[in-house]
């Protein structure tokens, strides 16, 4: 079974009202081990990023003026996930920017073989499975990795590819954890 363990990070918390995606993190799984194959884009958002987004991820405007915008690598991001199970903390705020780019990307011109994240692949929310495992608790990223005796001390802030490595040692941990 192939699994991409993802991460977003963004300029703000709607994509509704045009805040984008600034970075993507991804790492897959094959039979549940760590196969090293990574995705890994800064985005240039062509948009201010909210001062609170900043106070959370520390990724500046200034940081990203020389990076490629989403339509840029859309199709090597979808070629990567392909098939594959996602696997997302809270995968209704990432799908929803991962599909909001999609379709800017598509109406920019950008030839792309989906419209959605969910027809090309399928998704697993870990949130939901925390919520379901550890009722009435507090089961954000930081909690579980409390939970299941994982080092997260490298996350000073956010970051979408150290999110999506720190995720797949949960993942492992909640699901019953390493397999032969």
């Amino acid at each position: 079974m192939r699994q991409i363990v993802l991460d977003t990070e963004t300029t703000g918390l709607e994509p509704s009202e045009g805040h984008r995606i600034i970075e993507v993190g991804a790492i897959e799984l094959l039979n549940r081990r760590l196969t090293g194959r990574r995705f890994h884009q800064y985005l240039n958002p062509d948009r201010e990023i909210d001062a609170a987004a900043v106070e959370i991820h520390g990724i500046t405007n200034a940081m990203l003026e020389d990076k490629p915008r989403f339509a840029d690598v859309a199709a090597q991001f979808l070629e990567f996930i392909e098939g594959a199970e996602l696997l997302i903390h809270n995968a209704p705020f990432d799908v929803g920017f991962l599909n909001a780019e999609l379709a800017r990307a598509m109406s920019g011109g950008c030839a792309l073989p989906v419209t959605v994240v969910e027809d090309y692949c399928t998704v697993q929310d870990t949130l939901k499975l925390a919520r379901t495992l550890h009722p009435g608790q507090k089961n954000n990223l930081d909690a579980l990795c409390r939970r299941y005796n994982i080092d997260n001390s490298q996350r000073v802030v956010h970051g979408a590819l150290l999110d999506a490595e720190i995720l797949a040692d949960v993942y492992l941990a909640m699901t019953g954890g390493q397999t032969a």
